[in-house]
This record gives structure tokens, sequence and C-alpha cells, in this order.
């Protein structure tokens, strides 16, 4: 190899000095492909958005949401694995504390219960995120209860915040937490109990007398069947009305507007 340097003579160098200046050229090649790729990579962003939430069924009831934004190595719930005790409690009686000190203590950021109470058959509930002191929460779920259901919820689980101006809009559909055995009963709605919760909203729509459609608990969380029900508002298998409560998802629409 030759080098020369303005009008000096070339110098022929050794072929150990050779080798070593390859190999020097190499690694400065390589760093500064490294430096190029890293200002290039896309870098976590500060969002503010809207979220808005609407129940899109016939006659289910949303109980208080829980709504989240949370980094990629953080998820609520996983189709065909069991729920955590957190999820059971939230998708057995509504409630979303426990889930909340969770998540809380992860450094998700969260806006609990913006409807204040049920969100009721065609309602709508509006909240806001940012993430300007939380970059690393890039990821969006929602979840909450649906009554009358033993175990269901409807679930957002961890989709990309859009973090250009505009408005995105997704669906989610109800789950199977898959702890409780979908009898379809009246019952008390506390953990690790048959039967679910009646609020006053549901309870002169129910029926009563059931005798329970089933007693086997799935053991894993999973896409819900939704319910079964009857017509007889005095008997049958259920208390559930099949002509107002039964659903096919999805359950739920989710509006993210980035400003």
């Amino acid at each position: 190899m030759l080098i020369n340097h303005l009008d000096r003579p070339a110098i022929q160098l050794s072929a150990t000095t050779n080798s070593i200046l390859k190999r020097f050229i190499a690694k400065t090649n390589k760093c500064l492909i490294a430096i190029i790729l890293s200002a290039l990579a896309p870098m976590a962003a500060a969002v503010d958005f809207d979220i808005t939430i609407d129940n899109i069924t016939r006659g289910l009831y949303f109980t208080p949401i829980a709504v989240v934004a949370h980094a990629a190595d953080v998820n609520l719930f996983a189709s065909g694995v069991s729920a955590s005790t957190e999820l059971q409690t939230m998708a057995e009686t509504g409630e979303i504390e426990d889930l909340a000190r969770v998540l809380t203590s992860s450094g998700a950021t969260m806006d609990n219960n913006p409807a204040a109470g049920l969100l009721a058959p065609g309602a709508t509930a509006t909240s806001t995120l940012d993430t300007i002191n939380a970059t690393a929460n890039t990821q969006l779920s929602i979840v909450a209860m649906v009554l009358p259901s033993n175990d269901g919820f409807v679930g957002l689980n961890a989709v990309d915040i859009p973090t250009e101006a505009g408005t995105y809009t997704f669906y989610a559909n109800a789950y199977d937490a898959g702890t409780e055995a979908n009898d379809e009963l009246r019952g008390g709605g506390d953990l690790n109990t048959p039967g679910f919760p009646v609020p006053e909203p549901l309870n002169p729509v129910l029926g009563t007398g059931g005798t329970g459609v089933t007693t086997t608990t799935e053991g894993f969380v999973h896409i819900h069947r939704g319910n079964l029900g009857d017509a007889n508002t005095a008997g049958g298998i259920s208390d559930v009305d099949s002509r107002v409560q039964r659903w096919l998802n999805p359950v739920a629409r989710i509006t993210v507007t980035v400003r």
C-alpha cells in the first residue's frame, strides 16, 4: 500500500504497519456508521393526547375504566396466560385500585374512572394523558369490567401511542379473565365468589332464578364468547336477558387525538 502526502515521495509501508492501518480505518468507519445510525434512530417522544371511549354495545355497562400509558415491557394482560391477581380483581369486581397501584409503581401514566362511574350502553367517556415527564410510556392500554358478566372485561392491549398530530381509531374486544365460571347469575360480585355484581342500572333489566350456565373455569385469559342468556326472566339457565345483553366483539371504540 502506498500513501502520498502532498508532494512528498511515496512511502512503502511494511506489512505489519499496513495491517494496523487497515484495522484502524475499518474501526473508524464502524464508529462513524454507529454514530450516524444512532442519530437516525427514532427517539421516544412526549405526547399530549385525548382518548375518547365509546361503549358501542346494546346492553352492556363498563365499570370504572383504567386508561394507561405504559412502557413496552409492561402488559396488563396476555391471551392464553393466567390473569394476574390485580386483573382478576378488576374483571370480577370492577375495582381498579389494585391494578392502578401496580401500574403506578411501574411508572405508568394513568387516568382512572374518566366516566365517574359506570359507562352505559351508547355513552362516551373522555380522558387526557401526557407523557411529557414519562417518555418511556409509549403504549396505551384500557381495561374495565363488562356487566353483566362474571369475569369479562373490555381490553385494549398495549397499542403504540401515535406521535404525530392527528386522530386515530381503535376497536376493543371483550375478554374473559378465565378466573370465574360464567354461570351468568346474580351475585355479590366479591372476588372468588360465584355470580356477578348488580348495580342499580342493571337490576330492573336482569332476570332472576337462573340455575346457572356452567361451573367450569377456563384458567386463562381469552376472547370472551359473549353471554348466552335466555328469554326467561323468572327462571331458565341464566339471569341475563339474551334479547338485550348478548354481544359480539368489538364492544368499544377508542379514539386517540394527538395534539
